[in-house]
């Protein structure tokens, strides 16, 4: 049985996805600079590799009960092998995404974390040219391109000067480690893209994402000890702060991620997940009052054009249309 995918529909679920990443952006950027309160009082600063495991490990033991209440059908797996293939998906993927990139927010910068990590798409492009999965194509190309720089013009890592090459790159800070961690969280990205599609035209989305969350919980358990977390001694307004988070994190924009790699392509998807710092800056100005340079308005419109442009069809999607196998329920 099969089910012809629905682009438009595809690019609706992951542009909702990373608004919620873009608004979870805002509320770790309140919570690290003591904006956020609770009880009258500003919530103390969480670590950001306990945040990164808490919205992991909460989001699992909020899905888990809520899929056995349902049945345990979202729970079936064919074989040992892709359980496996679960686990990989949320060590590598979803746990090694956030473990580098929060490691290169500690040896460089936000801003230049977020500009590395967002070269995911030039990886995905390269591994579906290299498997000759699709054709670079000029619209395809240029998609990736233009969303590549436009994450660098909004997040401020790009300057324009006089003359040629017209760009520069401003206020990057050069830490060897870092920068590898960073590409590392791109490679990380573009894996689960890759990956995660996959498996999504074996199972459908409640299953890849209980399993991947729980691969990824299994992990940072062994990363980081309970024990670890309970001696900081977080406060009942931080564990709070942590479940929402968890939610709206990992939980609600995963599961729309997931549904919308159900009807686009590895390449359309993690262009159009280069709108999460276009939504995390406007969200930014909007609830903490941060300014919004020219510059970063001309980002926001580059990355809207690419996320444009990259779900226009292409001749060969015309002539031979992705057909998704009929995910198991």
């Amino acid at each position: 049985m099969t089910n012809k995918p629905h682009p438009a529909r595809g690019y609706l679920f992951i542009a909702a996805a990373t608004f919620f990443w873009g608004f979870s952006a805002t509320l770790g950027r309140a919570v690290f600079t003591g904006r956020l309160f609770a009880g009258g009082h500003a919530l103390r600063p969480i670590d950001p590799l306990i945040l990164a495991q808490s919205r992991t490990t909460i989001a699992l033991l909020i899905l888990l009960p809520i899929l056995l209440l349902k049945g345990r059908s979202s729970l079936r797996v064919q074989s040992s092998s892709h359980l496996l293939q679960f686990f990989l998906l949320g060590i590598l993927g979803l746990a090694a995404a956030n473990y580098f990139y929060y490691f290169a927010i500690q040896k460089t910068s936000v801003a230049t974390a977020i500009v590395l990590q967002y070269v995911a798409p030039v990886w995905v492009l390269l591994y579906m040219l290299a498997r000759r999965l699709q054709r670079p194509t000029l619209r395809r190309v240029s998609a990736v391109v233009l969303a590549v720089l436009g994450c660098g013009l909004a997040v401020g890592e790009l300057a324009a000067q006089r003359g040629f090459p017209w760009l520069v790159i401003s206020g990057i800070r050069f830490d060897t480690l870092g920068v590898v961690a960073a590409e590392l969280a791109a490679i990380s990205f573009a894996f689960y893209n890759v990956f995660g599609q996959h498996l999504l035209q074996i199972y459908q989305r409640w299953t890849v994402l209980v399993y991947s969350l729980l691969g990824a919980a299994v992990f940072w358990q062994l990363v980081n000890p309970p024990w670890k977390i309970i001696a900081q001694h977080y406060t009942g307004g931080q564990w709070l702060f942590m479940a929402v988070f968890s939610v709206t994190s990992m939980l609600v924009p995963f599961s729309l991620y997931f549904t919308g790699l159900q009807h686009l392509d590895p390449t359309r998807a993690i262009v159009t997940a280069c709108l999460e710092p276009v939504w995390a800056i406007l969200l930014t100005a909007f609830i903490l009052g941060e300014l919004v340079s020219p510059m970063q308005v001309v980002g926001i419109v580059v990355v809207l054009s690419a996320t444009i442009l990259v779900q226009r069809p292409e001749r060969e999607d015309l002539r031979e249309p992705l057909i998704a196998v009929e995910p198991i329920e």
